[in-house]
């Protein structure tokens, strides 16, 4: 089989064996953002025509290429919700030479009944899962971090977080930028700033802080965006944490290290999750969807 973790920016196409191992593996730059109307089809060949060629008669699509905005949109499917609902709930594409699906995404509704949606996350989510039956909290660093209740191997219920996004629209787009050099990285400055992020006064007066101490030789440029980025950090694990517990994260990049020394510093455990984890999650939903 073949699965592909399609977002927006990116895509990571597998090819997997029966048993689920992943064959092959290739990312690129060619997010659904830079595929033209109709030009889905054409993508696909491109992305993993080969593999088509040399057997593979099934494509499983997962991630924002199944939104309005994608190939064909998929509609979101309820929580809570596992891998048979997610396999009963894929949707058919039509495509020459092989049967391609479409994995829904989540919705659900915070505490307040506001919603909440997910797509592709809830791939990685249950293929993160060690057990069928497990219990959990995770947590998805990203633009749009997602805390995810995992009940009995399904998920329950979930809450996202624009830290990512936030972090990038005050460092490039504010004032807070002017004074600041380099990355967000472990250390001193963003561990001050998870400190901050537990005090009293709110995000948004400890954010201005992120000027003032640079104003006044308390934090260096090259500091500054390690600042910040605990501020943010710091406030999105404080919300999602309202006593210690152990997080698994599941995800790649940076950010991974950062949340989990924010989660450590609020008195968590993490633990970082299997890194092939949509590939597994993909698979899983495979071996269960009605094919023919």
């Amino acid at each position: 089989m073949i699965a592909v973790d399609w977002g927006t920016s990116s895509a990571r196409a597998y090819r997997l064996a029966p048993d689920g191992a992943v064959l092959a593996r290739r990312e690129g730059a060619d997010g659904i953002l830079r595929v033209p109307a109709g030009g889905f089809p054409a993508a696909l060949v491109e992305m993993v025509g080969d593999w088509l060629a040399a057997g593979e008669t099934r494509v499983l699509l997962s991630g924002m290429v199944g939104s309005r905005q994608g190939w064909q949109e998929a509609p979101y499917l309820g929580c809570p919700a596992g891998l048979s609902e997610l396999a009963g709930a894929v949707v058919p594409v039509p495509f020459d030479g092989a049967s391609v699906r479409l994995v829904p995404g989540l919705s659900a509704e915070d505490a307040a009944g506001t919603p909440e949606v997910m797509r592709g996350e809830e791939v990685q989510i249950l293929g993160a899962l060690a057990h069928a039956d497990e219990d959990g909290l995770m947590c998805l660093p990203g633009s749009h971090a997602k805390w995810v209740r995992v009940v009995r191997g399904r998920i329950a219920g979930f809450t996202t977080s624009m830290t990512g996004e936030a972090f990038a629209a005050l460092k490039d787009h504010t004032i807070l930028g002017r004074m600041m050099t380099g990355r967000a990285e472990v250390g001193p400055a963003f561990e001050a700033g998870v400190a901050r992020a537990a005090e009293a006064g709110g995000l948004l007066h400890h954010l201005f802080g992120t000027r003032t101490l640079g104003l006044f030789g308390r934090l260096a440029p090259e500091e500054s965006a390690s600042y910040l980025s605990g501020l943010l950090i710091g406030h999105d694990v404080a919300a999602a944490l309202a006593e210690p517990a152990q997080v698994l994260l599941v995800g790649s990049g940076p950010l991974m290290a950062l949340y989990g020394r924010a989660i450590a510093l609020a008195g968590g455990e993490a633990i970082a999750g299997d890194p092939d984890a949509a590939a597994r999650g993909l698979a899983l939903i495979g071996e269960r969807i009605q094919w023919a």
